[in-house]
């Protein structure tokens, strides 16, 4: 049996979820969101826990036992607490700062700024002190690739380390071109 499909999934007060057959809709205060499984899982809610059950032991049914429950649990937290990826901007003149609009508008050595529109259901946080922005919402997959849509916009690079990155990431840093001696 899976050790991940096997994990019960607790259902905060706040949060509704519906189960239609292979069909989850899930509903809470950031926002509601659905998925259509395949038929070999099953989805069971008692009381305050949702248990995800397979039918047989084929080798699609095991794949799929711990990716669906995985998925459901995300979409879970997603709408009652949310997720948020973090984002650093390293480089002389390089900055972040959201306009009037809501966009998130980058200054990372280009003659232009980039500015990017957030989608419906993610929003954009920045802090000119410590030059973070924060892609907030409540999809996991969502705030993921906007988080990498922006860092493709001026990755890092390894040589003096200016860029965009994520904040737990690492530089590897490389040396530059040393002069010889004459």
């Amino acid at each position: 049996m899976s050790r991940i499909g096997r994990l019960p999934i607790t259902v905060p007060p706040q949060v509704s979820v519906n189960i239609q057959g292979s069909h989850v809709h899930v509903k809470g205060p950031k926002g509601e969101m659905e998925h259509t499984f395949p038929t070999d899982v099953a989805f069971a809610l008692e009381g305050n826990q949702l248990a995800v059950k397979r039918d047989g032991d084929s080798k699609t049914e095991k794949m799929i036992h711990g990716t669906a429950r995985a998925i459901v649990n995300n979409m879970v937290v997603g709408v009652s607490k949310g997720f948020e990826r973090v984002l650093e901007v390293n480089g002389v003149g390089y900055r972040a700062e959201i306009d009037n609009k809501k966009n998130l508008v980058l200054y990372v050595g280009y003659s232009h700024p980039v500015t990017m529109p957030p989608p419906a259901g993610i929003s954009f946080e920045t802090d000119a002190k410590t030059r973070q922005i924060k892609v907030l919402g409540f999809d996991k997959q969502l705030v993921g690739q906007i988080a990498a849509n922006i860092r493709e916009i001026r990755p890092p690079e390894p040589y003096q380390g200016k860029g965009i990155k994520y904040i737990e990431e690492k530089i590897r840093r490389k040396a530059g071109k040393t002069g010889k001696g004459k």
